[in-house]
């Protein structure tokens, strides 16, 4: 096989409030992990200048004489160059207001998912799924029910009118000071965010979306029409269907815009049902399609068991409506195998924390490694098989 040595990576990073330039550290410190674990030499380069668009950095991997190898590994390098396409401005958009503003545009949501049909199809499709989708929404309606009733307790009681004046006080202090502080635990507000970004993606039905999807499309064939061995796609989480959106309207311009080129799409944890399910999201399930058959593209789509909030197992092409079409390849890991006994003790029980494992740096050698898959010398069409070695020997 062939090592890769030119690579062009564009990463859709997933939904959290971090630019470029965090979503850039982090994968520094994820690759200097992968390094240390496979024994490799890694250079990152700087970070570039504030206002470059995208954020684009250069990762150098090899194995030579000077670098710490195993015996029998010939020298290799492989540059691959990252170009990340964050959209934290979208996040801060949809987090900007009063926390009141956010509750109601976040159940707002909720019921534009329900009526849509996306929560009928997360429980069709994956259970837990469904269960992540209500969680948010259900403790916090929770929490406005325990405070109406504390606001009431006097007219319960049959204590006279004036005692409101204590009541409701006591009852916005319970929600401000009690139950605002113990719900961040679970960043609920975020989701509520998150949710409304899923409507957005999938209905099509904000300009300001449009325009900023239509601009990255642009960003995007700019950074593909760089010569490579290989070029990768990687998508995560909430990514994954902005990456859908960005590659299926450079298909929709251009057909042959993949011509002669390798290409891996690779979307961890993809959250493309997450939009694709709502019956509104007709454009990007298209999208998915011309994806799916583009002869150029292999899809490979890295799902996990413990990771409540992917579509486990789920054909994500035939999903979307197009069963005819070459299907993804699903590619199913497990996290306690990239991690010490000790660390993945203490996440298991935080799943976002779970949910990022897919783009987080090692601390084993395992079937995944998103470092490898974006900087390493193997062709990463290799994580297709469990068979093939991820190092070369």
């Amino acid at each position: 096989m062939k090592l890769v040595e030119t690579r062009v990576v564009v990463h859709f990073p997933g939904f959290e409030p971090l630019d470029g330039a965090a979503h850039r550290a982090r994968y520094e410190r994820s690759a200097k992990q992968s390094a240390a674990v496979w024994g490799y030499s890694l250079e990152v380069g700087a970070a570039p200048a504030a206002g470059n668009d995208p954020l684009s950095f250069e990762v150098t991997t090899g194995r030579g004489e000077a670098a710490p190898a195993a015996a029998g590994f010939p020298g290799w390098q492989t540059k691959s160059r990252i170009h990340m396409i964050d959209h934290d401005v979208l996040v801060s958009r949809l987090r900007s207001g009063n926390t009141l503003s956010q509750i109601i545009a976040g159940f707002r949501s909720c019921a534009q998912i329900m009526l849509d049909g996306g929560m009928r199809g997360y429980f069709r499709h994956a259970w837990r799924f469904g269960l992540f989708f209500l969680f948010p929404f259900l403790l916090t309606a929770l929490a406005i029910a325990l405070t109406a009733l504390i606001a009431s307790l006097p007219y319960s009681l049959g204590f006279a009118p004036w005692h409101m004046l204590w009541s409701w006080p006591l009852a916005l202090c319970f929600f401000i000071f009690a139950f605002l502080p113990f719900s961040e635990r679970f960043h609920t507000l975020h989701l509520f965010a998150d949710w409304k970004m899923a409507v957005a993606l999938g209905r099509m039905d904000r300009a300001d979306f449009n325009d900023w999807l239509e601009d990255r499309a642009a960003v995007v064939r700019k950074a593909l029409a760089e010569q490579a061995d290989e070029h990768v796609i990687s998508s995560h989480s909430m990514g994954s269907s902005v990456a859908a959106h960005v590659i299926g309207i450079l298909l929709e311009r251009e057909p042959e815009i993949f011509k002669g080129k390798r290409v891996v799409f690779a979307t961890l944890g993809s959250a493309i049902l997450q939009c694709a399910l709502l019956s509104s999201a007709a454009q990007l399930r298209a999208r998915v399609g011309l994806i799916a058959r583009c002869p150029e593209i292999s899809w490979l789509d890295v799902q996990c068991l413990t990771d409540s909030i992917n579509f486990y197992k789920v054909p994500v092409v035939a999903v979307a409506g197009h069963a005819d079409a070459p299907p993804a390849k699903m590619i199913q890991i497990r996290v306690k195998q990239m991690l010490t006994r000790e660390r993945y003790r203490r996440i298991r029980k935080d799943q976002l924390r779970v949910h990022r494992q897919y783009v987080l740096g090692p601390d084993l050698p395992a079937p995944f490694d998103f470092t490898l898959l974006t900087s390493g010398p193997m062709p990463a069409s290799v994580f297709a098989s469990p068979d093939q070695k991820r190092m070369p020997n």
